[in-house]
C-alpha cells in the first residue's frame, strides 16, 4: 500500500516512525513550512520533516494543501493518506485524492473534544479519562466516521505535554492495526453521534495567565493543561512568573495573596476555596527550579497579591 503521511510537531514523530517500520510503502510526508523558533528567530524544521529526511522520504512544505499541495500529491498516486496533527483542514479535493480515503489519528475519544487541542482541553477540564480515536477524514473538522478507540487514564498529576507524549505511541499503534484490519475488511466505520459532540478552540497565550478566584482544582488543572506552552503565569511588572508544578495546601486568604513564602514551608497563594502552593517556577529571565530553592536567594513578601510582588 502506497501511503503519504501528514503531519508535523513531536506528537506525529512516532506516528511516522510506525509507518516507516512496518510493512507499508511511505512515499511522500506533507508538513508545515519550516518557522523561526526561539529568541534567535532561528529557522528551525518540523520534527516530521526531521524524521522524514532522515529515512530519505521526500518532503512537501504547502503553504496551503488545496493550492500548492493538491499537485504534488497526485503525483506521489497514494492508496491512503494518515494524518496526525498535520495543523491544516484538507478540502474535498485533496480528500478524494487517495481511493481508500485518508485515515486521521486523534487524540480524543470522539465525538469529544474535536479540534486543534484535544489534550489541552481534556486536561484543564479535570477529566480523568482520555484516548485514541483512529477515524476516516471527511470535509468536517473530525467528524468523520470512526475506526478504531484506545482509552487511556489521564494520570492526577500528568500535564498535557506528558499525556500527549504518551498518546502519540499509542496512537502510532493504533493507526497500525487500524490499516491492518481495514486491509483484512474486517473494520466497518462508525459514524459519530453529533449529538454528543464538543469542539475546543485552539490554546492561546492568554489561556495560561492564572485566575487565583478559581478553586484550587481549578488552578491545578490550568497549571497541567498549559506544561510545556504556553505555562501558566502570573503576570508581574517585570515580566511573567511561569508556574510548572503545583499542590493542594492549606490555607484560606483573599484570591491570589501571598499566604506563605518560606525556603521551607514554600510559597503558597490562597484560591477560590483553599490555597495552592507553587511548587516549581520560572521567574521572568531566569531558569525553572523549584519555589523552595529560589526562596533562598529572594524575597517575596507574604499578605500581599502575588501579581504585585516585585522580584
Amino acid at each position: 500500500m502506497r501511503i503519504v503521511f501528514m503531519g508535523t510537531p513531536d506528537f506525529s514523530v512516532p506516528v511516522l516512525e510506525a509507518l516507516v517500520n512496518s510493512e507499508y510503502e511511505v512515499v511522500g510526508v506533507f508538513t508545515q513550512p519550516d518557522k523561526p523558533k526561539g529568541r534567535g528567530g532561528k529557522v528551525q524544521m518540523t520534527p516530521v520533516k526531521e524524521c522524514a529526511l532522515k529515512h530519505g522520504i521526500p518532503v512537501f512544505q504547502p503553504v496551503k494543501m488545496r493550492l500548492d499541495g493538491l499537485e504534488p500529491l497526485r503525483s506521489l498516486a497514494p492508496d491512503l493518506c494518515v494524518t496526525a496533527a498535520f495543523g491544516q483542514i484538507l478540502s474535498q479535493e485533496v480528500l478524494d485524492v487517495p481511493p481508500m480515503g485518508t485515515v486521521n489519528v486523534h487524540t480524543s475519544l470522539l465525538p469529544k473534544h474535536r479540534g486543534p487541542a484535544p489534550v489541552q482541553w481534556a486536561v484543564l477540564a479535570g477529566e480523568t479519562v482520555t484516548g485514541v480515536t483512529t477515524m476516516f477524514s471527511d470535509a468536517g473538522i473530525d467528524t468523520g466516521d470512526m475506526l478504531l478507540k484506545k482509552t487511556v487514564d489521564i494520570g492526577p498529576e500528568e500535564t498535557a505535554g506528558e499525556l500527549t507524549e504518551r498518546l502519540s505511541h499509542i496512537g502510532a499503534e493504533l493507526l497500525i492495526e487500524t490499516l491492518r484490519r481495514l486491509e483484512a475488511g474486517d473494520l466497518t466505520p462508525t459514524p459519530q453521534d453529533h449529538s454528543q459532540m464538543t469542539y475546543d478552540s485552539k490554546i492561546v497565550k492568554e489561556m495560561g495567565q492564572m485566575d487565583f478566584t478559581q478553586p484550587t482544582a481549578r488552578c491545578l488543572c490550568q497549571i497541567r493543561a498549559m506544561s510545556p506552552w504556553p505555562c501558566a503565569y502570573v503576570q508581574l511588572e517585570e515580566g511573567a512568573l511561569k508556574i510548572w508544578r503545583g499542590k493542594a495546601a492549606e490555607g484560606h486568604g483573599e484570591p491570589g495573596t501571598v499566604l506563605c513564602a518560606d525556603r521551607k514551608k514554600g510559597l503558597i497563594v490562597a484560591t477560590g476555596d483553599g490555597a495552592i502552593e507553587l511548587c516549581e517556577i520560572q521567574a521572568p529571565g531566569a531558569k525553572r527550579m523549584e519555589a523552595k530553592a529560589y526562596l533562598l536567594g529572594h524575597s517575596i513578601p507574604e499578605g500581599v497579591k502575588l501579581d504585585e510582588v516585585r522580584l
